[in-house]
């Protein structure tokens, strides 16, 4: 257990250790909410890392939405069969 403190803008650094344990990085995205007099900070999984490797990509298109919406119809076309 180890202790931080609270700034006036109610931030609270995460000491080194626990973000570690906790897989926490600079930039990552956490859940907060209160549970009776506790605070609960929850890491979320990384979209991008959660994905990665899921579509092959020959090339990139010059159009993103083409290419969400050829990755969404065969993962459609997955699912029905």
């Amino acid at each position: 257990m180890e202790t931080a403190k609270v700034d006036g803008k109610g931030r609270v650094v995460i000491p080194k250790r626990i973000r570690e344990k906790a897989g926490i990085r600079e930039g990552s995205r956490v859940r907060v909410r209160a549970e009776g007099g506790r605070i609960v900070i929850e890491p979320l999984e990384n979209i991008a890392d959660k994905y990665f490797g899921v579509f092959e990509i020959a090339a990139w298109p010059e159009d993103m939405d083409e290419l969400i919406t050829e990755a969404v119809r065969r993962w459609w076309s997955r699912r029905a069969t």
